[in-house]
């Protein structure tokens, strides 16, 4: 599977697309659950309980609209003086109403949040915080990589801009004429589920978060978003992971117009930077809570290994090939023709990050044109 998503019209994938990009196969080393209650929630298509994962630290589920992961965890620290949030969900009412009534079971209220972290702009973490902001008065903090894309991807004055700069990059992909307007265009919907709003703070990686009663750390993680965050506890060894490292599935990493030129280089660097970090329980963004940090990154970074391997002996069957058509030959968790338009963008570019990273390390070589051509470095 993968991910990526602050719109699919803007190259990268919403999270919808997590489960629907490469599959990772049966052999999969399955890790621990830290709540026996939520990975059943989730193997169940139920939505969780919220939850005490331990004294002052709660979990909350928010609904994310007509997407197959469901629910986004909004993860809720307790302060002297009210709580912070790590994320917030896609600005629906349902899914503000799911916020609150979280809270309130953790005893608070929308006007006790005094700060939101955001993991990555994608619409499922970033789209509520400014709705929060305003009813409680929260500072919202973003890594600086991330809120350099703010203005283009959700200001409503920018987005044919970058919708443009994405069907530019499907025609050099080789997409067909057909569904380049389909699937440049597919994801200008999920603009409404986000409300803009700047952060307050910018976080750096290292940065000591400075709330009270919490050591948090933040750690940059980039690969599926070019700012995405996690925060680390190293008192209560508990990792925030976001969708750097999930259960199950695997964020999507994909070039496009926002990304990175390398960004899967990024994330196998990025998940590197986390794998040996003291912690006892991984809190993402999605499924369920788990245990063993370590040996899930060993499994992703393998999988990665194994989806370079099939991309690089693909290009060297095809011997000058588009990435529509190399994208079109690989192993889906699904079949080619069920997986719907904006996933077969999101699962388009993120088969051209793959060869970006072949071709960065002289195992594949690229011919510009309208498309680019892929070839083995040994061929003609």
């Amino acid at each position: 599977m993968s991910d990526q998503g602050a719109g699919p019209a803007m190259g990268e994938v919403t999270p919808a697309a997590k489960a629907g990009a490469s599959a990772e196969g049966p052999e999969r080393r399955r890790v621990t659950p830290a709540s026996e209650e939520q990975r059943e929630a989730w193997v169940s298509g139920a939505m969780p309980a919220v939850e005490q994962v331990r004294p002052g630290l709660w979990s909350i589920p928010v609904p994310i609209p007509i997407n197959p992961l469901r629910y986004v965890l909004v993860y809720a620290l307790e302060l002297p003086d009210g709580v912070a949030i790590i994320d917030a969900g896609w600005n629906t009412d349902e899914a503000y109403a799911a916020l609150a009534g979280g809270l309130t079971v953790a005893g608070y209220a929308m006007t006790d949040v005094r700060a939101v972290l955001v993991t990555h702009i994608h619409p499922d973490h970033y789209g509520l915080a400014g709705r929060v902001r305003e009813a409680s008065g929260a500072w919202i903090g973003l890594h600086p990589a991330d809120a350099a894309l703010l203005h283009d991807r959700y200001d409503e004055s920018a987005i044919d801009s970058l919708i443009d700069r994405e069907r530019a990059m499907l025609v050099r992909s080789g997409v067909p004429p057909l569904s380049v307007d389909e699937l440049s265009g597919a994801s200008r919907m999920i603009r409404h589920y986000v409300t803009m709003a700047g952060p307050d703070r910018l976080i750096e990686d290292g940065a000591a978060l400075g709330l009270s009663g919490w050591d948090l750390r933040a750690i940059w993680t980039p690969g599926h978003s070019p700012g995405h965050l996690c925060f680390v506890s190293p008192s209560r060894r508990v990792l925030f992971s976001g969708d750097h490292v999930l259960a199950r599935i695997t964020p999507i990493v994909a070039v496009h117009p926002q990304s990175a030129p390398d960004p899967l280089a990024d994330y196998l660097d990025a998940l590197a930077a986390v794998r040996d970090l003291e912690v006892d329980e991984v809190l993402p963004a999605h499924e369920y809570r788990f245990l063993e940090l370590a040996e899930r990154v060993d499994y992703v970074m393998s999988h990665h290994a194994q989806r370079l391997a099939e991309v690089e002996a693909a290009v060297a069957n095809a011997d000058g090939a588009a990435c529509w058509d190399i994208t079109t030959r690989l192993t889906w968790s699904r079949p080619w023709d069920t997986i719907p338009a904006f996933m077969r963008r999101a699962a388009t570019n993120e088969t051209l990050a793959h060869l970006v990273y072949l071709e960065a390390r002289g195992r594949l070589r690229r011919v510009s044109g309208e498309p680019e051509l892929w070839y083995a470095v040994n061929s003609r």
